[in-house]
């Protein structure tokens, strides 16, 4: 087993190398280019400004050209890629002049930082998280779950491909996950506050975190026992966020605008097309015709907690393993299809725990995950990654053909017939988005086909995943 284990690592890997060859988010397309210059400039401007400057504007760091937007973990992160890259080459961080920098020297640079941060934290991450859940259920899944969540295209297309570090806040968050089934719950509050700390869309799974360990300090036999396990949780999370925002904390001010930048009202409710049901709502009813932002902020969060509140409230009253899974994939997806500012890329948050969800409803899990794929399209294709990401839903789609056993427990004949369905539907519509332009009084049509199409699924498998959290009988 372990060869075999080895083995999809380093196929894993070589699928990661092939698409870091392919172009990146904003390649030649000044004066803004994208994602990619983005993370280039987070490490110019933490490497040659001071720390309590990294987050203010100012004439050696306006905030207007891909101010840093993410918690202090990703800045020093950033800080240390830079000093990395300014002992390489000090073109690549030279402050103001290093704006738009491209050579095939630095995108071998930043494409490494990539698959060095996959190799250290995301692949070891998912698989003491396989390890556990085969441990934890007395199963023998490693490799299948494994190798779906070293093959899973979506992680690889946005990270090796568009160009981000979502493996890190990923990572982090998985072996949380990991930690929460093996019964280490101090543990489990450091690394997803790590998580949180990197990217802070890993708010999309606090609730079930907060749930969960709220729930097994209430089970408490006495009140002293309760006390001492919520504290001890409350002092990791604390002492943590202390640490990480120190250089922020010595004033009002400072920390006010970190906060301002991790949660950018201003931008609005969403940008480009993005499946969630704000974006479809505009279609026939124009939001920002109606609502001010921070009136469509509210209604956003409220919308959020509704939709997530339930599943949340019932594993506080009933933890179980498998339920906590569930609580993860039908919090994320209520936070991506209701809250605000929502980006294609943080699917992604959706996708982790529906890789290991595979075990208990393969078919549904692996529906969603290639749905989720198809909902990035009209950013892959920006990218001119649409070649690569084909080829690597394909095959996924074939190594879950290869490496899936049959269930006999129970029918799936009405589940595959609707995975039929649905691969049916999705490619029609990728086919016909290639071969038919857009009219011109519609540029957009197919990119909003794309996220409209995909927000149907996402509501499905929304009332789906509710469905199985309340009436499941796998503990």
């Amino acid at each position: 087993m372990k060869s075999e284990i080895l083995a999809t690592a380093f196929l894993g890997l070589a699928v990661r190398s092939i698409i870091s060859l392919y172009p990146y988010s904003g390649l030649d397309a000044p004066p803004m280019h994208g994602d990619y210059e983005a993370q280039r400039h987070w490490q110019e401007v933490t490497v040659n400004l001071e720390v309590g400057e990294w987050y203010t504007n100012s004439s050696s760091n306006d905030l207007m050209y891909w101010g840093l937007d993410y918690p202090p973990l990703t800045a020093y992160h950033s800080y240390l890629v830079g000093r990395l890259a300014k002992s390489i080459d000090p073109r690549f961080v030279e402050l103001h002049r290093s704006r738009g920098f491209e050579s095939k020297k630095h995108k071998r640079f930043m494409r490494a930082t990539v698959v060095t941060a996959d190799v250290l934290i995301y692949l070891p991450a998912v698989l003491f998280l396989v390890y556990c859940i085969d441990k934890t259920f007395q199963s023998d899944d490693k490799l299948f779950l494994f190798m779906l969540a070293a093959a899973y295209p979506g992680q690889i297309l946005i990270d090796n491909g568009h160009f981000q570090y979502n493996n890190i806040s990923l990572g982090f968050a998985a072996v949380a996950v990991a930690a929460i089934l093996r019964r280490r719950y101090y543990l489990a509050s450091f690394l997803f506050t790590l998580a949180l700390n990197y990217k802070q869309m890993e708010l999309y799974h606090s609730l079930p975190f907060f749930a969960y360990l709220l729930g097994e300090c209430v089970s408490q036999k006495s009140f002293a026992s309760f006390a001492a396990k919520i504290s001890r949780i409350a002092a990791i999370v604390l002492s943590t966020f202390a640490i990480l925002w120190l250089p922020w904390l010595t004033s009002h001010q400072a920390t006010l605008q970190v906060l301002k930048r991790l949660f950018p009202v201003a931008r609005g409710v969403f940008e480009d097309k993005v499946a969630n049901v704000w974006c479809a709502v505009n279609v026939v009813w124009k939001l920002k015709k109606h609502l001010l932002n921070d009136q469509m902020a509210l209604v956003c969060i409220g919308c959020t907690l509704l939709a997530a509140l339930p599943t949340n409230i019932l594993l506080f009253r009933r933890r179980s393993k498998v339920g906590f899974l569930l609580a993860l994939f039908n919090t994320s997806l209520a936070f991506f299809l209701f809250s605000f500012q929502v980006h294609e890329k943080t699917i992604l948050l959706v996708a982790l725990p529906s890789l290991f969800l595979l075990k208990w409803w393969p078919y549904e899990m692996v529906i969603f995950l290639e749905v989720s794929v198809f909902s990035m399209l009209p950013l892959l294709s920006r990218d001119e990654l649409l070649v690569p990401a084909l080829v690597s839903t394909v095959t996924f789609h074939l190594l879950f053909k290869c490496f899936y056993i049959n269930s006999k427990t129970r029918n799936e004949y009405p589940v595959r017939y609707f995975a039929h369905v649905s691969s049916a539907l999705l490619a029609l519509i990728v086919v016909a988005s290639l071969t038919i332009p857009a009219p011109s009084r519609f540029p957009d049509l197919w990119p909003l086909i794309v996220s409209l199409v995909s927000c149907g699924h996402f509501l499905l498998f929304f009332l789906w995943g509710n469905f199985q959290q309340f009436n499941s009988k796998i503990r």
